[in-house]
């Protein structure tokens, strides 16, 4: 079987309704990033970005796996599939692909403020607990806090990511602006003999010069035309 690599972003998430952060009328219009995106901004107001994670997570409760997740799974049964995703919801999960490494975290799961990446420190939170409130405790006794990479913080997937890529036969680009790094540079381990297919509606600037087979069209419809491309 050949190794299958996807890199998804925001656009294969808004299918089901998640907000995008980028786009006009985004999150990062309503709530600038340095108040609840940064380590420094969750330093200043806790209970903020405490909050607006809550809500995240209230959001989440209302959205489904859209076609283009779906489908994503469905490729297991043709490739060794692993999805490298840039968004913390766990609609890849739902729709029931296997693999799947969460650069920027996962919004299901809390952690410690004091050693975020201690595995022993974190918890995933069932549906019916996903409200966390000021005060909450994680087992080293400091403030629970959302298991999410923020801007200016190491992202300790990525190597692992890398490893994936570097074998990939097939690498696939789902709506995301490559404007994030190192997410961004994933791009540029790819095997020079493996095919690449770029899946947005929207233009995007790949920063390489190395061919990429573009499927201008969203999530649900790109993947389904991917998937005849493949001659699955």
């Amino acid at each position: 079987m050949k190794n299958l690599v996807i890199l998804s972003g925001a656009g294969m998430s808004a299918e089901s309704g998640i907000s995008t952060f980028r786009d006009a009328g985004g999150l990062w219009d309503k709530y600038p990033v340095e108040q609840v995106a940064t380590p420094e901004g969750y330093a200043r107001n806790p209970e903020l970005v405490i909050n607006f994670y809550n809500e995240r997570r209230r959001q989440l409760l209302d959205v489904k796996p859209n076609q283009g997740h779906e489908l994503l799974a469905e490729l297991e049964k043709y490739f060794n599939v692993t999805v490298i995703t840039q968004n913390i919801d766990n609609l890849h999960e739902r729709a029931g692909s296997k693999r799947i490494i969460h650069l920027h975290g996962e919004l299901t799961k809390v952690c410690s403020s004091r050693d975020p990446n201690n595995h022993h420190y974190v918890k995933e939170l069932k549906p019916e607990e996903f409200e966390v409130r000021l005060g909450d405790k994680a087992g080293d006794g400091s403030q629970l806090r959302p298991f999410i990479v923020w801007f200016g913080e190491s992202v300790p997937e990525i190597e692992r990511a890398i490893s994936f890529v570097e074998k990939a036969d097939i690498f696939v680009i789902i709506g995301t602006s490559m404007n994030v790094y190192p997410a961004a540079g994933l791009l540029n381990y790819v095997p020079r003999s493996a095919e690449v297919y770029l899946i947005d509606p929207k233009p995007v600037d790949t920063h390489t010069s190395r061919p990429i087979h573009v499927i201008q069209k969203g999530a649900s419809e790109g993947v389904a035309e991917l998937m005849k491309v493949l001659g699955v």
